[in-house]
């Protein structure tokens, strides 16, 4: 048995029916783990020791009554638990970034899924910049000037904020679009952070690919397909899933960027591919195992726990 604590966003409130957490979470209880949920607010470092506040909880596929909870306890983070799942959804803020700070501590004693320095290091939008020849041309920049000047060069492109999730803020300006400048200074009124602005793929039409990673290995692959006349793809914001098979391409870019991901302890990925081009590789939350094992039967949370098994040996 492992001892699991997951932080993440309240359990309450999660669809069961297309959740990835919750997937994780039902496969490792399953599995005979025991499991502890808790909010990262909760977490508190004092004498080097990292704890949180955490309620032990079971879990049943019944919406609405899907969860127990037991007696709230203080976990000490490096000695009374074997794993940590960092699932809470983005921003991928101060708050964010701090947690990572946090978890760091108890690291890789307690091994935390995915490992928090590199989560840190690799927001979704820069770590893909790292692999040259697999992007659609693309910037990141606060300048004005470049940013105008990137539009001016390629023409139709679609902008978005650098730490934005789940298609927030994702805008497609066609070449003669006038709007461009008024974005940028809007985006720079609430924010410090940069843009990236990337050459239209029209793929996009036809689904954006999320492909699940485990260990750096993909397991398999859905198709987010926008709405009509719609750019963004991401299921929350009315992209619909469906089943799709990897193509040459995919498994090029994944054998590209797979032993980056394994060296950096980057265990649980999901990575975005539209057309021939990768655009984001996500290692916050990633979604969309629930949509992969009902097309396919891959279980990718089950994909995911014999890979943590192989690292921990389970306590008496």
């Amino acid at each position: 048995m492992l001892r699991v604590a997951i932080q993440m966003d309240p359990v309450e409130s999660v669809n069961i029916e297309s959740d990835t957490t919750w997937l994780m979470a039902t496969t490792a209880q399953d599995r005979g783990h025991a499991l502890w949920i808790y909010d990262f607010r909760t977490l508190a470092l004092e004498d080097g020791r990292l704890f949180c506040r955490a309620r032990p909880a079971t879990l049943r596929q019944t919406q609405g009554d899907h969860v127990s909870f037991g007696e709230e306890v203080r976990l000490d983070l490096s000695k009374d638990v074997d794993v940590i799942l960092m699932r809470q959804d983005p921003p991928f803020d101060m708050a964010y970034v701090t947690a990572t700070y946090l978890l760091e501590t108890v690291h890789p004693q307690t091994l935390v899924v995915n490992d928090p320095a590199e989560v840190r290091s690799a927001p979704e939008k820069l770590l893909a910049t790292r692999f040259p020849g697999l992007q659609p041309p693309t910037l990141i920049s606060s300048d004005p000037v470049a940013l105008l000047d990137f539009h001016r060069r390629h023409g139709d492109v679609v902008l978005k904020p650098l730490h934005g999730a789940a298609g927030s803020g994702v805008v497609r300006l066609k070449a003669d679009d006038p709007n461009l400048e008024a974005l940028i200074e809007i985006h720079a009124a609430g924010s410090r952070d940069p843009l990236v602005i990337q050459k239209f793929i029209p793929a996009v039409s036809a689904g954006d690919k999320r492909i699940i990673l485990i260990d750096g290995e993909p397991v398999g692959a859905i198709n987010r397909v926008p709405a009509k006349d719609q750019v963004r793809s991401n299921l929350r914001v009315g992209g619909t899933a469906a089943p799709v098979e990897l193509t040459p391409r995919d498994r090029e870019i994944c054998a590209a960027i797979g032993p980056t991901l394994r060296e950096r302890g980057l265990l649980f990925v999901g990575i975005d591919v539209i057309g021939d081009y990768l655009t984001e590789i996500n290692v916050t939350s990633p979604t969309g195992a629930q949509q992969l094992k009902r097309f396919s039967g891959v279980d990718a949370a089950a994909l995911m726990w014999d890979a943590i098994e192989s690292k921990r040996v389970p306590s008496a």
